[in-house]
């Protein structure tokens, strides 16, 4: 009996494919001050429960609701990486300024979440096979400022980006 009923759970994942994404965070960075900060007042555990969480708001923000109607993403690598900027997104890859998180003085744990989360909105929005306005993919502009509230709160009433961000 046991034997039947994992090979029809067997089946079924085969059939409809599973929701879980795989999380990695790699600091390339921990030689430098910003790579010692992350570490310590991020660190990996962290970085991936907020990629996981931004994953399920973006989906729920893009109504993404089954596996069909997402991008075919199976892992999402965070890289703290010694490098200018803020961060930039590759397909399934985020990098992510060790010297940014180095001289960013205010909450840092609530900045970097909110890049993860903007970062994590071009992981999952389709871009029209790179064919879409810029305007279009720079959706994940809101999506970074809705990460203070309630997910009820945060669809009713965005919260936009700060100057600082938009300026970045």
């Amino acid at each position: 009996m046991h034997a039947l009923c994992l090979l029809v759970f067997l089946a079924a994942t085969a059939m409809h494919g599973t929701e879980a994404v795989e999380y990695t965070v790699t600091n390339n960075a921990l030689t430098t001050p910003g790579g010692v900060r992350f570490r310590d007042e991020i660190g990996a555990e962290y970085a991936k429960q907020t990629l996981d969480s931004a994953t399920q708001f973006i989906w729920n923000v893009f109504q993404q609701n089954s596996p069909a109607d997402r991008k075919n993403v199976q892992k999402v690598s965070l890289f703290v990486d010694d490098m200018d900027g803020v961060a930039y997104t590759s397909n399934d890859e985020i990098h992510l300024s060790a010297r940014y998180v180095k001289d960013y003085n205010e909450d840092l744990k609530r900045e970097i979440t909110g890049v993860l989360y903007h970062e994590m909105t071009h992981v999952w929005q389709w871009n029209g096979n790179d064919q879409a306005p810029g305007g279009l993919i720079e959706v994940s502009k809101w999506v970074c400022g809705t990460t203070e509230h309630t997910d009820e709160e945060r669809l009713q009433r965005p919260i936009l980006c700060s100057a600082t961000w938009e300026d970045r």
